[in-house]
């Protein structure tokens, strides 16, 4: 037994330029396939098409909701034990919402209610719904700014405030907590001191830090998640650090150069992976870590690899990380028609001019206490 609540009419809702035009995309997607409609239960696509609702209790598991779009109208699946706080806290208030009991599955009653309609699942359309997301609108690009400045302000002050003696635990418990602080959500925080440069993952362990860490986080608020690295150095880095640390930002300048309306996830992957050999690292440096993609509403959405492209547009966010031995760097960066505006920077964080396609771009160095 399910129950409908429709909510305040579509024309009073602020917010509703953004929603037609995801709604827009979603037709025109479900037009080119000859679909009636398509339930989308996965938490990036739900994120996206609920003006980034939380969709989620646990953060491993399944969201708790699931949307059937068609020609006419949307529907939000959710059971009767989260439909209240969902419907006040979460929920756009153009969404249609269909309560179900609390032990029923909201992603079976999507997936069934799309079907009959003569529509698809959400995995059958992947790729055309990750192309309908990848432009970034406005009001998107709006609220991946502010996210990126108060990350990056974060890591400042934290790290700025950091000791060889901490433990990688007590920096990743301090950046958690300044992340939760922000109203965010922490996917992922890693941290690895000077015993582990090597590790390209370093889940956080008891060891200290010592004279060099790398701190590594992505931060999701309204849906978008935020990837950023930093580094720290207590004391002065020798030559052979400084080095790796400049060649490194080229090998990221070759992938953003390539990342450019009418491109190619593939080309700029080629492009990136081939900058290692000419910047003095391996050949196959690139083959000892995943190198990043285009960065929104997943870690990746996609990950660059070998057999992975898409087309490229504008207003896309990129989150390239190549990484070297003791060196990486990471930011998400919008490409635009008019060139690249880094979205996690902060103004009192050291940085370090580089040639992008012509453009000087500040990006990150290693910041020496």
């Amino acid at each position: 037994m399910t129950s409908e609540l429709q909510t305040v009419p579509s024309n009073a809702v602020e917010g509703l330029d953004e929603h037609l035009e995801k709604r827009r995309r979603v037709l025109e997607l479900l037009d080119s396939e000859g679909l009636g409609a398509v339930a989308l239960t996965s938490q990036p696509a739900l994120a996206w098409y609920l003006d980034g609702a939380r969709t989620h209790v646990n953060l491993a598991a399944p969201p708790i909701v699931a949307a059937v779009v068609s020609r006419e109208g949307d529907r939000v699946h959710v059971t009767s034990n989260e439909a209240h706080r969902l419907a006040v806290e979460e929920l756009p208030a153009w969404a249609t919402i269909v309560e179900h009991p609390w032990h029923a599955s909201v992603t079976a009653a999507a997936e069934a209610e799309a079907l009959a309609a003569g529509g698809a699942t959400e995995g059958s359309l992947e790729s055309g719904l990750r192309a309908a997301r990848q432009r970034l609108t406005p009001a998107e690009v709006g609220r991946y700014r502010e996210l990126g400045a108060n990350v990056a302000h974060l890591l400042t002050r934290t790290l700025a405030a950091a000791s060889p003696e901490l433990t990688e635990r007590e920096l990743a418990a301090r950046v958690t907590a300044g992340i939760v602080e922000l109203g965010a959500e922490p996917t992922v925080v890693l941290v690895g001191g000077a015993s582990r440069v090597s590790d390209r993952h370093p889940l956080p362990t008891a060891a200290p830090l010592g004279e060099r860490a790398m701190v590594v986080v992505c931060a999701r608020r309204h849906g978008l998640i935020l990837n950023a690295t930093r580094w720290v150095r207590f004391g002065r880095r020798g030559e052979a650090e400084l080095s790796a640390d400049r060649r490194i930002l080229e090998v990221e300048a070759a992938y953003l150069a390539a990342s450019r309306p009418g491109g190619s996830l593939a080309e700029a992957f080629a492009a990136g992976a081939a900058a290692y050999a000419l910047n003095g690292f391996g050949a196959d440096e690139w083959t000892r870590h995943h190198q990043g993609g285009v960065a929104g509403y997943a870690g990746r959405d996609p990950r660059a690899a070998p057999g992975v492209d898409v087309l490229l547009g504008t207003d896309v966010a990129f989150a390239w990380n190549p990484t070297g031995p003791g060196c990486k760097v990471e930011d998400t960066i919008l490409s635009t028609d008019a060139g690249f505006e880094v979205l996690s920077a902060d103004p009192e964080w050291p940085t370090v001019t580089v040639d992008v396609a012509g453009q000087p771009l500040q990006r990150p160095d290693v910041l020496e206490v």
